[in-house]
Formats: C-alpha cells, structure tokens, sequence
C-alpha cells in the first residue's frame, strides 16, 4: 500500500482541521491557504464530526448496531466504534493513508474492521470477506457517507453504486450523509487547484442521491441543525448539509 507524501489527501487535510497528527507538510500547506479563505473550517469540521456522533447515538437508539462507513478518512477521537462501543463498525477509505493509519489504531479491536476501496466499486465492498464476516446483512445496517460525497461527482457510476448500496440494505437500514455546499466556492476551488476535485451540491441534489430512501425528521437540513442537543444560531454558517433517512 503506497502512500505518496507529496501529493495533499483530503483526509488528511481533514486530520489536521480537526487536530490530528496524522498529516504530512503538503497537507498543511492546503490546509493554511483554505484556513486564509475560510478561518471557520475547524469549527466546521468539529460541528460535522458532532452531527455524525448524533446520527450515530440516533441509530443506535433504533436498534441499528452494525455501521458500514465509507469515506471513513483517518479515524480520530470519537469515532463510531467510540461513540456507541457495543457496534460492530466496518470503515472504508480509498487513501492508503487513512487505511494505513486505522489499521493501527483499531489493531485488535475484533469488532472493526478497516478495508481500502473506493465508493463506486460498491458490490466489491459489500462481497469483502472482512465485510461479510463482520456485518449480518439480513439486519439492517447504518451506512455512513460522512463529509465524502462532495468529493465525488455526479456521474452514472455514482448512481449505480448508491443504488447497490441500498439494495443490499434491508428495510429499517439507514444512511447518514453530510455535504459541503454553498458559501464554500473559493474553497471547492483550491482543493481543486490540489488535485482533489470538489462538488458542492444543494438540498435538492443531495435530496437527489437519496433516492429509495424516506428522510427521517427534520430533512435535509444546515448540519447543526439536525436533531440539536441544544439550541444553534446561524446553522447556514456552517456551510454543510446534512441528513439521514431509512430504508422502507
């Protein structure tokens, strides 16, 4: 598994907004020219990473147990096998970094499971043996497409692999998205300019890649805005989306 120093990772880059140490020099040269647009983006980051430790404690208290986590990046404090310890938790990334880097960190850990793949290749993840052994796919399973869709665009091949996603996934299965948007244009530029494509996208196209799936209360919404633990003011500061819906 190679892992190139010189070229910037997006997990890695979001390492270092959140604190982490697992970045190299490349990464925190983006990172300050996208902290020069946008100073914000560490508290964005902390505020994305809450809206996933809620969507994971509001899967739990659906019985959902077992969590399929693709676009993984590197896993830092408070990670779902922290957030609710009794899940089984399979993480997925396609950068040797992040894989490199939670294969060590959860060695010995028999209820994770860490494999490298890539989103679109969808019926490789879900045939993995790591996979089929950790995960009991006649229960429902909690899929997490966390801060990693505006890396990906919309093409075909994205649509097929989110539809095998949700075919494989029994009724009362969920998944958990949350999406850069808007007011990030100069940053989705820069990122661009370093070799790591982004897509912003709005309510209705992220509504969009929900299809097949019934939205649970409140939607599509600014992602400190889903189902708060205490009051926010200026959601749309946060500039990300988020929502969770269920199978039926």
């Amino acid at each position: 598994m190679s892992v190139d120093p010189n070229r910037p990772s997006a997990a890695r880059i979001y390492d270092h907004y959140l604190g982490g140490r697992h970045n190299f020099a490349v990464d925190r040269a983006v990172a300050a020219r996208a902290l020069a647009l946008i100073p914000d983006l560490p508290r964005i980051a902390r505020a994305n990473r809450a809206f996933l430790h809620r969507a994971v404690r509001y899967a739990a208290s659906r019985g959902v147990l077992q969590f399929l986590d693709v676009g993984s990046g590197i896993p830092t404090e408070g990670n779902v096998h922290e957030i609710v310890p009794s899940a089984k938790v399979v993480y997925v990334d396609v950068d040797p970094t992040a894989v490199v880097h939670a294969r060590q960190i959860l060695a010995g850990n028999p209820s994770t499971a860490v494999i490298q793949a890539d989103l679109h290749d969808a019926e490789q993840i879900l045939g993995d043996p790591q996979v089929k052994a950790l995960l009991d796919f006649t229960r429902p399973v909690c899929l997490l497409l966390v801060a990693m869709l505006h890396f990906v665009p919309d093409t075909p091949e994205l649509r097929a692999a989110l539809r095998t996603f949700r075919d494989a996934l029994v009724p009362g299965s969920l998944i958990v998205l949350s999406h850069a948007t808007g007011a990030v244009g100069d940053l989705a530029d820069l990122y661009t300019r370093a070799g790591t494509p982004m897509v912003l996208r709005d309510r209705a196209e992220l509504a969009g890649l929900l299809e097949g799936w019934d939205l649970v209360e409140p939607g599509v919404v600014h992602g400190p805005a889903w189902r708060p633990d205490e009051p926010v003011t200026e959601p749309e500061s946060y500039a990300t989306l988020a929502a969770v819906a269920v199978r039926p």
